[in-house]
């Protein structure tokens, strides 16, 4: 008896539910989901246009600039003659060419 009162009650509310739940999805998937696989992508586009010469910053917050590439792997120069080797998914951003010379844009 309690179940056929509840499903008779529940088909009523059907479409405002339907509606709400609808709604939540389309909130948590523009507000969670979709930023995040953007921040994937643009992390990957870095890390495939990285190139030598360009001043780099890993995630660890370690800055140096780029001296060899292979397919998995990015050797930094972060002093003069001193090199280390990361992994390329080690690298977080890569830095202006302004910032890092000091010039302003005019």
């Amino acid at each position: 008896m309690f179940l056929s009162l509840f499903l008779q009650a529940s088909a009523a509310n059907n479409p405002m539910q339907l509606i709400m739940l609808l709604g939540f999805v389309l909130v948590f998937y523009f507000f969670f989901i979709r930023p995040q696989q953007k921040r994937s992508a643009d992390a990957r586009k870095l890390r495939e246009n990285l190139s030598k010469g360009a001043r780099v910053v890993t995630i660890g917050g370690l800055h140096g600039r780029v001296a060899e590439l292979s397919e998995d792997k990015v050797v930094l120069e972060v002093d003069k003659g001193l090199r280390l080797t990361f992994d390329r998914t080690a690298i977080a951003r890569q830095l202006d060419a302004a910032k890092t010379t000091g010039e302003t844009a005019a």
